[in-house]
C-alpha cells in the first residue's frame, strides 16, 4: 500500500515554519518590554474581527496573516521599524521567493550601494 509523500505531523503545532517564526518573534517582544501581551491581543482581536467582517477569514491562512498584519503594524506604531523599509523588505524577498528554483533556500540579495 503506498503512502503518501507528506503526512502532516500531529505534534507540529504551526502548519508553516514562518507561522512558528512570527509567534516566537511576537512573544519575545512582549518579554523584552516593547509591548504588553494584552496590547497585542487587543490589537489582533480588532484584526480577526476586521478580516472576519469582510469574509477574508478562511481558517490557518488568514489567521497568520491576521497575525503578521498586526504584528508588523505594531513593530511600526512603536517604532521599532520604519514602515518603508519593511515594505522594502518585503519586496525584496518576494523577489527572491520568485526568483528561487524550487528545494533550493532564498536568500535576499543585497542592495545595490
Amino acid at each position: 500500500m503506498n503512502q503518501p509523500d507528506a503526512l502532516p505531523d500531529p505534534e507540529a503545532p504551526f502548519a508553516e515554519p514562518w507561522h512558528a517564526q512570527i509567534f516566537a518573534l511576537t512573544h519575545r517582544l512582549a518579554q523584552s518590554g516593547h509591548y504588553t501581551w494584552p496590547e497585542w491581543a487587543a490589537r489582533f482581536a480588532r484584526q480577526r474581527a476586521t478580516s472576519a467582517a469582510s469574509g477574508a477569514d478562511d481558517g490557518d491562512a488568514t489567521y497568520y496573516e491576521d497575525w503578521l498584519a498586526t504584528f508588523e503594524q505594531l513593530l511600526i506604531d512603536k517604532k521599532l521599524a520604519d514602515a518603508q523599509a519593511l515594505a522594502a523588505l518585503k519586496a525584496a524577498w518576494t523577489q527572491a521567493y520568485i526568483e528561487t528554483p524550487h528545494g533550493r533556500p532564498v536568500l535576499i540579495k543585497e542592495p545595490a550601494n
